[in-house]
Order: structure tokens, then sequence, then C-alpha cells
């Protein structure tokens, strides 16, 4: 059985790459149409657009995580498949403009779980076992995982065919998933220990996934605001035009933005519960 890593651009996902060989990689990248949140490196702009087959802007992530996927590739020696198959603000469209939210997470299945899915049928097409990065200490989340599983296997909504002029859907057996760090009782301190000693670009206050992600506690967004302004912009601004919709219930980003902090954040007021995480 082929085997694939699932990679996230975090930390513990790029452990098991360095350290788990599997015959794919794949990353899922999130992008935007937005020339604000424009990566600032012309020369990599063009290395991404030709990695994910289409022109690469800008993503909603720190923009570290390119370097940090680029250098991986380096590191493991074997070739990672960058996945993106629609930006933000055309999901947000598809979905009649409802923002996403804790409640409705879409933006985490058709921004990183759809394309996986789309390039293993069109690439794979059989049962994978899918390396997954919960650590140990994580089992809940592993947990939560292996209860959606049917008979241990993964079942995902896919278009198996056409009837007449219509996609024809149906349930498709395609994943196992596995979590090797928690196997291996491979701890966060070990692996921010291995990323010490190793280093790809893993900064201080580098997280991966969105940077305005409504997972987030409104401290940690209010210190994101103001490391990466430009990017939490994006998510004010899709607010303003897609009222009275919020990413968040009673809150929305403006507000985020003008919270009167009377000491300096650091990340390390902030513990991973406060980060938020897509769940992949």
């Amino acid at each position: 059985m082929k085997t694939v890593n699932s990679l996230s651009g975090g930390k513990s996902s790029s452990y098991i790459a360095a350290n788990y060989p599997a015959d794919y990689n794949v990353f899922a990248l999130v992008r935007t149409n937005d020339k604000n949140c424009m990566f600032p490196d012309k020369k990599v702009r063009q290395i991404v657009s030709d990695k994910i087959g289409t022109e690469f802007i800008g993503t909603l992530e720190q923009d570290n995580i390119i370097k940090i996927m680029l250098n991986l590739e380096q590191k493991i020696g074997n070739k990672i498949i960058w996945l993106s198959e629609n930006t933000f603000e055309n999901i947000i469209s598809q979905h009649n403009y409802y923002l996403p939210n804790i409640m409705t997470r879409y933006c985490t299945q058709d921004l990183k779980m759809k394309p996986i899915i789309k390039w293993w049928q069109n690439e794979v097409n059989e049962i994978v076992k899918m390396r997954i990065g919960f650590r140990k200490g994580e089992e809940k989340r592993a947990n939560k995982t292996i209860s959606k599983l049917t008979n241990g296997v993964e079942i995902s909504k896919m278009i198996i065919g056409k009837r007449k002029t219509q996609n024809k859907w149906g349930g498709v057996a395609w994943r196992i998933p596995e979590f090797p760090l928690i196997e291996n009782n491979i701890t966060n301190d070990i692996i921010v220990k291995y990323w010490k000693n190793n280093n790809i670009g893993f900064e201080k206050g580098y997280y991966n996934n969105c940077v305005g992600c409504f997972h987030r506690n409104p401290l940690f967004l209010k210190k994101m605001s103001l490391e990466h302004k430009n990017k939490i912009d994006w998510f004010v601004k899709m607010e303003q035009e897609n009222k009275p919709n919020t990413f968040i219930k009673d809150f929305n980003y403006n507000d985020i933005q003008k919270i009167n902090i009377q000491t300096e954040l650091s990340f390390d007021d902030f513990s991973e519960c406060d980060s938020g995480y897509c769940g992949l």
C-alpha cells in the first residue's frame, strides 16, 4: 500500500516528512487574489506558480511557509507536491458569500482537503496510508479522526462519473490515517529540539494555517495583526464586503485590530490552543 505524508507547513508534519519517508509528500497552499498580500519575492512567486500550475499572488498564511516548504523539499531530497485549486476569495463566492466560521468550516474542506482528494483520485486512485502530524499528547485529535472511519478507512464524497450532463457523486474509500508521532511517543519538545538543530526557517512567532484563522484567540489575532497587518486587513475587508456575515460570532476583525493592549504581547504569552489549527 502506498504512503502519503500530509504536510501543513508546521513543525510536526515537516518532522514526519524528514523522518518517515513516503511515496508522496503533499502540501495544500491557501492562496489569495489580494495584491496587498502579494508575496514579496517575484522569483519565488514564479517558482510557486510553476509548482501549483496557476498564478500565485500571495498566501493568507505567513509568508515564511513558502520558504519552509521549499527548504523542506531540499532537506528530504524528495519532491513535495504543491496543491492549490482555488483562492480563498473564490470559495467564499462559491458559498454565496457566507463566511466560514467555527460551525461551518468549509475553508478547511475546500482549500485543504478537496485539492488533496482530487490529486489522490487523479494520480493514485487506490487506498493509501496517510501520515498526519498529530503528536504525542494530541490523542484526542487523532481519535476524532479515527471515529469517522468505516472499518478503519476514511470514505469521502467524490465525483465518480457522469449522469447525462450532471456529475455523479458517491462515497469512495481512499485513505487510512496513521499517526506515527503518537505511535512513537514523539512530543512537541522532541520536535522543537529537532528543528532547532536542523533549522529550515522555523522562526519564533511562526505558526502555520491562516494568519487570521477564526479558531485563534482574539488576543492572539491582535498579535498577528501587529505582525501581519496586510493579512488581517484581508479578513476585515471580507467582513465589510459580506455584511452581516462575520468569521467569529459576536466579534469582527475590525474590533480585533482596535483592541488596546496595555503591555507588549509576546508569542511566549500564548499556548498552542490559542494559535488554532485546521485539524488535518
